[in-house]
């Protein structure tokens, strides 16, 4: 009965998507000169970072066009397959990565509508299937080799509504820029100079601690820890959402964000509104106590160009609260069992982030991470502290411009408490041997990813783990991975 009604979403899922899409090409025709010629001026603050917000301004005519795109559509699905090759080690716990060989597949599926309501106003909604584990159901590295891999794995697929939320922007005056069609942007032009509030569900990652280069696991680097800042507990679901609001001031040369979230009320786990927006349902997401635990998170960027080539440094401060245990509390209980010292708790931590470009076609890029430490990790990583560093190559010198080639390194590591706790036998959202040699886990991922037709990208992916979940005892791990990425 359930795979019949997962069966139905699916069906439903995708004959919406094929309405649209008439309705789409029937409506978008006599506008379509004009709006592929607003789309080509135009440029998406989101997709290229900290391009040059002085260089597009809006005309009358550019205006006009956007104007008549009252809402848009867009779908991506993702499939990657890892595999990790056989490695040695010297003993196996609870969270270990096993050490013969494994693979392991995910496959996603965004529909992405997006309507004007009034002036600067617009409402976003993502519904997503998604379908696979990680490797070991995403257990054993901490920086996890599959950002497409959700701690909450399915055999079946599983449909959720992963965004549902209200964008209302407040032009302040002065120059204009040009906004792309995107999964998450109406095309239109607005004041650089402008004040943003985002309401409703959506990924923090949507709007805090973004790069250029290293930023999205469907069409860049894989690894968790160069998609975000791994030293940033943020808040989320196990799929990635939550539910609160973000404020953006946002200038020329600068911007300052402020986010207030609800964070899980148990650890890796899902809000109180995933029993409404999943399918199947989880009686066990949440307890209808909105905002009772809560992320709060600061980001202060600002924009510069060297020798006519942008850059952006991204200072982020963050606070959690929620019923977590903690460290030196479990220590000192039987067997280690962190979950018999819960109580609400706060955690905090600070984070960097730097893009630069260097020429047209190569852009460097680096995240710093730190948090305090003392109490258990509660939904991304246990790491308490991390940097990282790493290049991305466009293919225009070998006549290929929309491939891309990345080589980065990250070194994380853990506080001296959280150390004692996995030595004695503990367990944390991602690690957990049962005893621990400690050493930082290091981390080295190069990808290429290519354009293969209008719509359809593929990717190589290595990754080599040295010391994965901070044991010296296992490992080194190497893990290969290919990916096909659809979107229009």
């Amino acid at each position: 009965m359930k795979k019949m009604k997962t069966m139905r979403n699916l069906l439903i899922c995708l004959a919406y998507c094929l309405c649209c899409g008439l309705l789409f090409a029937q409506t978008a025709a006599p506008a379509a000169q004009l709006v592929a010629s607003t789309d080509a001026a135009a440029i998406s603050t989101e997709a290229t970072g900290v391009a040059a917000l002085n260089d597009f301004k809006s005309s009358p005519e550019v205006e006009g066009a956007t104007q008549s795109r009252s809402w848009t559509w867009h779908v991506q699905s993702t499939a990657i397959e890892q595999m990790n090759a056989p490695f040695s080690a010297k003993y196996s716990g609870p969270n270990s990565l096993p050490t013969s060989v494994e693979g392991r597949e995910t496959l996603s599926l965004d529909i992405y509508t997006g309507v004007r309501l009034w002036r600067g106003a617009e409402l976003r909604v993502d519904m997503m299937t998604w379908q696979g584990f990680g490797l070991d159901t995403t257990l054993g590295i901490d920086d996890f080799p599959n950002g497409e891999a959700y701690k909450a794995g399915t055999r079946p697929p599983h449909e959720n509504i992963a965004r549902f939320f209200i964008r209302q922007t407040i032009g302040l005056g002065g120059e204009r820029e040009n906004i792309a069609d995107d999964q998450l942007d109406l095309p239109g032009s607005q004041n650089v100079s402008r004040l943003t509030f985002t309401l409703g569900r959506f990924s923090c990652k949507d709007i805090f601690d973004t790069n250029s280069y290293a930023n999205d696991p469907r069409t860049q680097f894989m690894n968790w820890a160069l998609v975000a800042n791994v030293g940033w507990d943020y808040p989320a679901d196990s799929l990635g959402y939550t539910t609160g609001m973000a404020v953006e001031l946002n200038h020329p040369k600068w911007a300052l964000r402020y986010g207030f979230f609800q964070l899980p009320n148990q650890r890796n786990g899902f809000t109180a509104d995933g029993q409404f927006l999943m399918w199947p349902g989880d009686s066990s997401a949440g307890d209808v106590r909105f905002f009772h635990d809560w992320g709060m998170v600061v980001e202060h960027e600002r924009r510069y160009s060297t020798h006519a080539h942008p850059g952006a440094v991204r200072l982020l401060g963050y606070v959690n609260q929620a019923n977590m245990g903690s460290y030196q509390a479990a220590l000192s209980a039987p067997g280690t069992n962190i979950d018999l010292t819960h109580a609400t708790r706060h955690t905090s931590g600070v984070g960097l982030n730097i893009e630069q470009e260097i020429t047209k076609n190569i852009g460097v890029f680096s995240r710093l991470g730190w948090n305090d430490g003392h109490n258990e990790a509660w939904m991304f990583t246990d790491v308490n502290h991390t940097g990282s560093m790493g290049v991305s190559i466009k293919g225009g010198s070998w006549h290929r411009p929309d491939d891309t080639i990345g080589v980065a390194g990250v070194v994380s590591g853990i506080s001296k408490i959280n150390q004692e706790f996995l030595a004695a036998g503990g367990t944390g959202i991602l690690d957990g041997d049962g005893r621990l040699q400690y050493a930082k886990e290091k981390v080295l991922e190069t990808y290429y990813d290519c354009k293969l037709t209008k719509h359809l990208r593929g990717a190589l992916d290595y990754q080599f783990v040295a010391d994965p979940a901070f044991n010296s005892n296992r490992g080194p791990v190497s893990v290969f991975a290919t990916r096909l990425h659809f979107e229009y």
